[in-house]
């Protein structure tokens, strides 16, 4: 058994006893109230999920294990010559909360080089795709394809004990994950560059090798890790991880979680919103018709005429942070390091001078500040990945480790099928004390 696994498991046998007693002896204590608000608006601020993977505190933004993004970079072992870590030393850190020695990170890089081979036939069933499906769609595809390599299934069909249940999905987690960049790679030059692949080299880890398969030179590695570890996990609540860890409370195997989890992260409202803001900045920079030479009056004007006509500031605010997003953060010290001169990225940085200060003017906005989605897709453009629709593939290529991470935890911990209870608005109506036709009069 690797040292990662063995970690996982004495973690998970010493961590089963506390939810156990928690629902044995305090499953009825109370942990929140739900509104109505809460009940139609999307479960908003609703306590209903449990991770020790990560958290996302509205002010501090996001703890991985405990520690927050800077902290992270900093405390995993690096690749050598490289400014960023291992992601393969990050996968080791999410699932077992410790880190990783250089000698345990090695080991985990040497096991991702063993399953990192896609089967043929996911190659096939890509090349069969209509020629303009969505990357997206291409990448949901390939995954599902997996599905009859599930050992879970197997083992389960066989019969099992429950407490065991975590073993296989950590096998099918892993070797799903060691493949992903590949197939990702491959999506994009099939896409974009006349089908021309790229072989792996089994010389380089995880992160490294994607930016080799996808045909990009060094400092792209260290955009690829920075970027994957960035984009992992954001807590249990948003819509990939919440329907990946749905799908997989029916004790779906992690192909069919992971599949559908990558549905939902390809909506606008969430994982394809990095594209959309490069489009609008790229679209705001035309308007101002000025080239370089525009002043910051030019574009708090420009911003004042959006917010005018009736739209928003993409990339502008978050469900849960109310400061600058952290992510934001590294990416912008990335930006800082490697490009600083970068037009688009300097019209970036104006926006996020005066933004803030303009959405508090305008007074609608909970929280003014950028998110991750407001820098990531200018680095992409500045290293020649200029195919935005591809964005959200790498973004769904990052989110799976913080989800399987997440799913491997659900199977030890013996959650069950996630069921909640729903209402009628009748129901709604006669907790507010309001009849549906005093709201039907007042609607007139």
């Amino acid at each position: 058994m690797s040292t990662l696994k063995n970690t996982l498991k004495k973690k998970i046998e010493q961590h089963r006893p506390r939810t156990t007693r928690l629902l044995k002896e305090y499953a009825g204590t109370k942990v929140g109230e739900v509104t109505i608000g809460q009940a139609i608006g999307g479960a908003r601020g609703v306590k209903m999920m449990v991770t020790d993977i990560s958290y996302l505190d509205p002010f501090e933004g996001i703890r991985f294990r405990g520690k927050t993004i800077p902290e992270t970079f900093a405390a995993l072992p690096k690749v050598p010559n490289s400014d960023y870590p291992y992601v393969e030393a990050f996968w080791y850190f999410l699932l077992t909360g410790e880190v990783p020695t250089e000698k345990q990170t090695l080991e985990v890089v040497e096991d991702f080089k063993k399953r990192r081979e896609v089967p043929k036939y996911v190659f096939d069933v890509l090349e069969k795709m209509p020629e303009d499906s969505h990357p997206m769609a291409l990448f949901s595809m390939a995954i599902l394809s997996m599905q009859q390599e599930s050992k879970f299934v197997a083992q389960y069909n066989e019969g099992m004990n429950k407490m065991e249940y975590w073993d296989p999905t950590y096998e099918d987690c892993t070797n799903l994950l060691a493949k992903l960049p590949s197939i990702g790679a491959y999506i994009y030059r099939m896409k974009y560059k006349d089908g021309k692949q790229i072989k792996a080299d089994n010389k380089l880890d995880w992160g490294g090798n994607f930016a080799h398969q996808m045909g990009l030179d060094a400092p792209y590695d260290d955009v690829a890790r920075m970027y994957f570890i960035l984009h992992s996990d954001h807590e249990s609540g948003n819509v990939s991880a919440h329907t990946t860890h749905l799908v997989a409370s029916a004790l779906s195997d992690c192909y069919y979680s992971l599949s559908a989890g990558i549905n939902g992260l390809a909506g606008p409202l969430h994982g394809l919103a990095n594209q959309e803001v490069l489009r609008w900045t790229m679209n705001f920079l035309e308007k101002l018709g000025k080239g370089d030479d525009y002043t910051e009056d030019d574009v708090k004007k420009a911003l004042w005429d959006t917010l005018n006509s009736g739209q928003v500031i993409p990339g502008y605010g978050h469900a849960v942070l109310r400061k600058t997003d952290p992510r934001y953060t590294s990416q912008r010290e990335f930006c800082l390091k490697h490009l600083p001169d970068y037009p688009l990225f300097k019209l970036i940085s104006m926006i996020y001078k005066v933004t803030p200060d303009i959405l508090v003017e305008q007074g609608k906005a909970k929280n003014p500040w950028p998110n991750v989605d407001a820098q990531s897709g200018v680095i992409q453009w500045y290293y020649g990945v200029t195919e935005w629709d591809f964005y959200t593939v790498m973004f769904g290529i990052g989110r799976a480790i913080g989800v399987l991470a997440n799913i491997t935890w659900d199977r030890a911990l013996g959650y069950p099928i996630e069921r909640p209870k729903s209402v009628t608005t009748t129901m709604l109506e006669e907790v507010a004390g309001v009849s549906s036709a005093e709201l039907a009069g007042s609607a007139k």
